[in-house]
């Protein structure tokens, strides 16, 4: 039977290729701000396109921040993707203005360090032992468009979920490309817009719900 999944409207993402990729892996998918759709449904996915602080806003315009807080609370899968990975963790500092983030991981979204950005392309990742979301796909290159990132894992052991599994990519510094933290997982990357690696991604996470 096919999984329920909602990829949240709030006014930020590429919610038609997601909602594509997604279906795509057998998944029932509808795209909404619906409140209780979203809270109730077997998985959510966040996307998320842009500058941090519009997204903040667009997803506290729909509850966004508390369907993820009590989702989570539930045991229940959250996907963030791009941006919707950024706004998980504590904060954001775009042009030196800093904007609170849902505060699910601590850490700080910050400008990369590099000779070129936006970082825009394929690029390897480092994923560490036990992944569920890249299992089959380690070696595989991912689609990256973003000039922001999280350089420094701040999650000590033994908060939440227990620790949680970081996949790493380099653009310049180091940076976070993935993070899989019990039934919250998340990717710098743009899964749907990563060919085949991607849509085997998509479909392993679909296989976590």
């Amino acid at each position: 039977m096919s999984k329920n999944v909602v990829v949240l409207d709030y006014g930020s993402g590429n919610l038609r290729s997601a909602e594509r990729a997604l279906a795509r892996t057998g998944a029932q998918v509808t795209v909404t701000a619906d409140y209780d759709t979203a809270l109730n449904a077997e998985g959510l996915v966040v996307p998320g396109v842009g500058a941090f602080a519009a997204c903040m806003a667009g997803l506290k315009g729909v509850r966004g921040d508390e369907i993820v807080g009590r989702r989570l609370a539930g045991g229940r899968p959250v996907l963030g993707i791009c941006v919707g990975m950024q706004v998980l963790f504590a904060r954001g500092v775009e042009h030196g203005v800093e904007t609170e983030g849902c505060g699910e991981w601590p850490g700080t979204v910050e400008r990369l360090e590099a000779p070129v950005l936006p970082h825009m392309g394929w690029n390897t990742v480092k994923v560490p032992d036990g992944s569920v979301l890249f299992a089959g796909i380690e070696e595989e290159r991912f689609y990256f468009v973003h000039s922001y990132g999280v350089r420094e894992w701040e999650l000590v052991p033994g908060d939440g979920f227990g620790q949680p599994l970081v996949t790493w990519a380099e653009h310049g510094v180091p940076f976070v490309a993935a993070v899989e933290n019990g039934p919250l997982m998340a990717a710098q990357f743009h899964p749907e817009k990563s060919g085949d690696a991607g849509a085997a991604l998509l479909k392993n996470w679909a296989g976590t719900l």
